[in-house]
């Protein structure tokens, strides 16, 4: 929104906000469907109700009328403390009823950045462009040669996500709102995003970890002229035990900084109890993820000497491969630490009689717990189960009886028909035979 300074302002959407922007796009009326009713003049405290679909939870008319409209969007408008000026005023959006107040829209919003991902050269559509927030177009408009590896590290961080729960009830699938909205205009992950679960953890985590990984990566490829190798460790190392530091360090500090810098959301901005609680879970899980990447930085030797003697060597820092980080996020997940929906001075475990153990910075915490995922919620945007396939003979997650959660499944014969046995004909053709098997598929019921 946008105004004068002094009392009595009218305040009008900016693009945003309106039909033809990011979160209007597509809809019939977008924000504006709220009317004259936001347009001033006027000097205190603001409130309007917006009601949305259930079945998105989108602040959108995009859907039929008739969908059931029982999750809704609450705008405030407070002016700061320089009466009506819209650089001290703070315009809050906060989701309500139905689901539940979970998150501020503009905590989602800075997330719509995975949707970058989806983009082939993301650096020719500019800042402007792409689905990125105020605070984030800023830094990409200070920084354009990092929207590449702004883009890896959105589609790491997925499929990381899809890799670890491919097995799993909830598989880390994008919501289907998502690939069908124009420009990230909607959520990658939809309810997940917001619900202050573990999966809610595991993403915010593992997304901030993949920025990392490639920002680091690309610093040390030398595709960046503002950060490089880490110059810190040079001329160091032991001479008694004849090796130093050389080589090419990863400057993991750097990648972390820009991380926090990309995604942390000041938790001052935000207005509510649920909603403190739920941004400061969620920047403790992306410094999580970070500390995951600087945790599993190895250390790589090369020799140097007559015939191979290893006389001296030469050693320098790099990064795991970002399978090996996944995996330790992934544990994380399965020992994540449930928080108090009450924050005072600092975030504590829900259960008191365990308040005396410290929560460590890499430990992934979560407020809310999961939904069944075995069933199909379509105001959740919840898939279900039914139709995964499955594996008859496993007992692990991946096993029919877990993954169907008790419902049974289905049995179907796929013939399989490939090219086998080839052989190279002088001169010069390939002769293959034509070989078919029968494989037995189980489906979730």
């Amino acid at each position: 929104m946008q105004g004068g300074r002094g009392r009595g302002i009218t305040w009008y959407w900016t693009t945003d906000l309106r039909p033809e922007g990011p979160l209007g796009r597509g809809c019939k009326r977008g924000a504006a469907g709220l009317g004259d009713s936001m347009r001033g003049p006027w000097t205190g405290r603001r409130s309007w109700d917006w009601p949305a679909c259930a079945r998105c939870g989108q602040p959108c008319s995009c859907c039929s009328p008739t969908e059931p409209k029982e999750t809704g969007w609450n705008f405030q408008l407070r002016l700061g403390e320089k009466g009506g000026d819209p650089r001290t005023s703070d315009l809050i959006f906060r989701k309500t009823s139905g689901i539940g107040e979970r998150l501020t829209l503009r905590a989602a919003v800075s997330y719509r950045w995975l949707g970058i991902a989806s983009f082939g050269v993301p650096e020719k559509l500019g800042c402007a462009n792409l689905p990125l927030n105020s605070r984030q177009k800023e830094l990409c408009k200070r920084k354009p040669y990092l929207l590449p590896s702004i883009r890896e590290g959105a589609r790491l961080g997925i499929q990381e996500c899809r890799s670890q729960f491919r097995h799993e009830r909830w598989n880390c699938m994008i919501t289907a709102a998502a690939t069908t909205a124009p420009m990230g205009a909607s959520p990658l992950f939809g309810y997940e995003l917001s619900s202050g679960t573990k999966e809610t953890a595991f993403i915010y985590a593992v997304m901030a970890a993949g920025l990392v990984h490639s920002v680091t990566r690309s610093c040390s490829a030398g595709n960046m002229t503002e950060c490089s190798c880490d110059t810190t460790l040079q001329n160091g190392g032991s001479a008694s035990e004849g090796w130093h530091w050389g080589g090419c360090s990863d400057d993991v500090q750097y990648g972390m900084w820009f991380s926090r810098k990309f995604l942390d959301f000041p938790i001052r901005n935000t207005t509510g109890k649920e909603n403190k609680v739920l941004l400061a879970m969620n920047l403790h899980n992306n410094e999580a993820g970070r500390q995951a990447v600087a945790k599993l930085m190895s250390v790589d030797c090369r020799c140097h000497g007559v015939s191979g003697s290893c006389a001296v060597k030469t050693c320098w820092k790099t990064m795991s491969s970002f399978e090996k980080i996944g995996h330790l996020l992934k544990d994380k997940y399965e020992n994540s630490i449930q928080i108090s929906d009450k924050i005072k001075r600092k975030m504590r475990r829900r259960e008191k009689d365990q308040r005396k153990i410290p929560i460590h910075k890499d430990d992934l915490l979560y407020v809310n717990k999961s939904p069944n995922y075995c069933v199909e919620d379509k105001k959740l945007g919840i898939p279900g189960t039914q139709g995964r396939e499955c594996n008859r003979t496993s007992d692990g997650a991946d096993g029919c009886n877990l993954l169907c959660c008790g419902r049974g499944y289905n049995t179907h014969v796929v013939r399989h028909v490939e090219r086998c046995e080839c052989k190279f004909v002088w001169c010069c053709y390939v002769r293959c035979r034509r070989c078919e098997s029968m494989t037995d598929v189980h489906t979730c019921k």
